[in-house]
């Protein structure tokens, strides 16, 4: 008797669009295959679909599904970039693929949906907390060109990520030296939020705040801040303000959205701080909430290393959605 066939592949197009590149790959029933990940500069492409076309035409693919993580607010199947002049449509994307079943993520929420398909080797571990259920809700903060953050439910077999702006909240001040910190950005930004000192631009405005209370240096960029740490004090006070702002912002979140199943922490700015969010300064800012101090220590938190998260997310998010429709 033959053996009975296998159902073919479930085979989508996933893309993650940055600021300034976005990464497109093939993936099958929720696994991306590594090996199609392709990546296009944003300047060279004049929109999303260009890049759809000329991927899926070196591909020779026609994928039945289409899932895009994007890094802005998405409404309606339909969202435009923060920081590029892209706005990318549900209806485009499908034109584009040929795909039948399409979705348009916020990036973050990608993440969140990537989230039970991680493995241990792209998580590094900064606070141990305690065990949870695995239906217990989770917390995703991305820190790298900008700033946002996510919660992410389990309903049954469905993974639920509400969208959410969260880095555009108004900055708050804890002590002297932090309003003052405040009032400096306010004066380049009308109401400051706190992407404006918790993302790569922010840590450069922290430094140049030193600066200028200081009344002496000059700013620099990011990387360059890193590197002179070993040698310059200010570059390391403006690290240690930037991990304490850190902490208790991700506290904060931690208190509204209660995640014990754990907290993720991603995104490039994330990764070239880790060092520093794995000391004291960032769990003491992230448990210095009063009374709830040693509540907070029950909440896992984790650094997520894998560049591709956000891939996996669309291909998970995609899958549910396939089987939900099946």
């Amino acid at each position: 008797m033959s053996e009975p066939h296998s159902p073919p592949a479930h085979l989508a197009v996933v893309a993650d669009i940055g600021g300034t590149n976005t990464r497109v790959a093939l993936a099958r029933d929720g696994t991306v295959d590594r090996d199609t990940i392709r990546r296009y500069r944003n300047a060279e492409n004049d929109s999303l679909e260009t890049v759809l076309t000329d991927y899926l035409g070196q591909q020779n693919a026609t994928p039945d599904a289409a899932c895009v993580a994007m890094a802005g607010p998405v409404r309606d199947g339909v969202g435009k970039l923060t920081n590029l002049d892209w706005r990318v449509d549900k209806r485009a994307v499908a034109q584009a693929s040929g795909a039948t079943t399409v979705a348009i993520l916020n990036d973050l929420q990608a993440q969140g949906h990537a989230l039970d398909a991680l493995t241990p080797d792209v998580l590094t571990p900064v606070l141990p907390g305690q065990p949870a259920s695995p239906q217990a809700a989770k917390l995703v903060v991305g820190v790298g060109t900008g700033l946002n953050a996510a919660p992410v439910y389990r309903l049954g077999g469905q993974t639920l990520v509400p969208p959410s702006e969260t880095g555009h909240v108004s900055l708050k001040a804890r002590d002297a030296g932090e309003l003052r910190l405040r009032d400096w950005v306010a004066r380049k930004h009308d109401m400051p939020g706190f992407e404006d000192v918790l993302s790569g631009r922010g840590f450069e405005r922290i430094y140049a705040f030193l600066c200028d209370e200081d009344g002496a240096g000059a700013p620099m960029s990011a990387s360059e801040i890193m590197a002179a740490q070993d040698e310059d004090d200010r570059a390391r006070r403006a690290i240690a303000l930037f991990t304490r702002l850190l902490g208790a912002y991700v506290g904060d979140l931690t208190l509204i959205t209660l995640p014990f199943g754990g907290i993720y922490l991603c995104g490039g700015v994330t990764q070239h701080f880790g060092p520093h969010l794995a000391s004291a300064t960032f769990t003491e800012a992230f448990c210095d909430k009063g009374r709830f101090s040693e509540f907070m220590r029950q909440f896992p938190v984790h650094i997520l290393t894998d560049d591709y998260a956000a891939l996996t997310g669309c291909a998970c998010h995609l899958t549910e959605l396939h089987h939900l429709g099946a």
